[in-house]
């Protein structure tokens, strides 16, 4: 066990605080399926990254990728506010947050288990070093910590939850055997199912125009392109 990949994980494991509270929030004020769209652009950032420094490669179907990326980014956000009535252009900034945070997240865990291949133990490290930072910004947070619970959330929450565990420890394993340029843009397909989702569960809640839902194909088209570009 390499202390460097311990140490690169915590530090993972504290900016996972902020991309949760960032997503969340993002979910909260434009929607789960706009949110989730603008925060799979990690894989613009984390692609770049292991380029620059981890010196992997990029094909040109990887470039056509990443502009169907941004395109489709584009569209989601373009002139939100005539379906969104609370809508303020910094609100596209939470989920964009979460993004640049996830984008360095994955050169990290890629490097640190380069080091040490123990996804599973690092999946649950990280969750440790979570909880431990959620504490710690209790604790020192202005506010007055009150958390308020609907119990109609607490079951939505709690399989959220397990599913999350599972999305982290299958990011990770996926990210030990493969290379971050392929594994982000592939993880960061969860879109398609936000927007299924919407229009299933949350049809009175969220408002998808046409616009937007070919945004969101768009940006799911682009990182299956970077797929077939390894």
């Amino acid at each position: 066990m390499s202390w460097i990949s311990v140490g690169l994980f915590g530090i993972v494991g504290v900016s996972q605080l902020g991309v949760r509270l960032l997503a969340y929030t993002g979910v909260l004020k434009i929607g789960a399926s706009r949110s989730s769209a603008l925060q799979s652009i990690n894989p613009l950032i984390s692609a770049t990254i292991a380029i620059v420094v981890l010196e992997e490669s990029a094909t040109p179907l990887t470039i056509v990728g990443t502009l169907l990326v941004v395109t489709g980014v584009i569209l989601v956000s373009w002139k939100a506010e005539q379906e969104l009535l609370s809508f303020c252009w910094w609100h596209l900034l939470l989920p964009v947050g979460a993004a640049i945070l996830s984008g360095v997240n994955h050169p990290m865990r890629r490097y640190a288990l380069s080091l040490s291949n123990e996804p599973l133990f690092f999946s649950a490290f990280m969750g440790f070093v979570t909880l431990l930072a959620f504490g710690g910004y209790m604790t020192i947070s202005r506010h007055e910590p009150r958390l308020v619970w609907d119990r109609r959330a607490l079951w939505p929450f709690a399989c959220t939850g397990i599913f999350e565990t599972f999305s982290i420890f299958l990011i990770i394993t996926a990210l030990s055997i493969g290379p971050v340029v392929v594994i982000a843009p592939i993880a960061s397909t969860y879109p398609v199912w936000s927007l299924i989702g919407a229009k299933l569960f949350l049809r009175d809640v969220e408002r998808i125009g046409l616009r937007a839902t070919v945004g969101i194909v768009s940006v799911v088209a682009g990182t299956a392109a970077i797929h077939l570009g390894r």
